[in-house]
């Protein structure tokens, strides 16, 4: 199944649950908080062991590909780099997105006094680090091949439209107009 058509039926089923919770009780509260924290430091925990071991394995198979610009494909960039080094950056694209969930979780539950997304969140956390394709491959040892092939295919809203392209003739082509840029 799509992860995201996976995420939607995740977070309704964890809406339907959250409703029955008695949020307003303190003691339910305080543990719905620590689960919320645990799981957060569980998942940097993991993302920071898998950058760890991103690190130790050092692969420096070069990776070159063109990232394409969905508003104009004549400024597509190309992007020359290491597979060790686009696995520690998307592993920090990871954590960012971590963080940037932990702030907005902040200001919903602390100054909105939202209860609810606190459960729903603590569990999309989980599923989010097992859905992350370099957990998935340095944590679980699953082959980079398949969905897991480098560059990952982003599949947001766009699609294809969206992903790397790898095949020979659009890497080519983007070296002749960084050649020319140049001149």
């Amino acid at each position: 199944m799509n992860p995201a058509v996976n995420n939607l039926v995740i977070s309704l089923a964890a809406m339907q649950v959250a409703r029955k919770i008695p949020f307003d009780d303190p003691q339910v509260l305080v543990y719905v908080r620590i689960a919320y924290v645990a799981t957060q430091v569980i998942v940097l925990g993991v993302y920071y062991y898998v950058a760890q071991q991103i690190k130790k394995k050092n692969d420096q198979t070069v990776l070159k590909y063109v990232e394409p610009n969905p508003m104009n494909k004549e400024e597509s960039k190309l992007v020359t780099t290491t597979v060790r080094d686009y696995d520690l950056a998307e592993t920090s694209k990871l954590v960012r997105a971590v963080y940037m969930g932990c702030a907005m979780m902040a200001f919903m539950h602390l100054y909105m006094k939202y209860t609810q997304p606190l459960f729903i969140q603590a569990l999309m956390g989980l599923k989010t680090l097992y859905d992350a394709k370099p957990v998935a491959i340095h944590l679980l040892g699953k082959p980079a091949e398949g969905d897991l092939k480098r560059p990952f295919k982003a599949g947001g809203m766009f699609g294809a439209a969206s992903d790397p392209q790898t095949d020979k003739a659009a890497i080519d082509e983007a070296e002749k107009r960084v050649g020319k840029k140049d001149d």
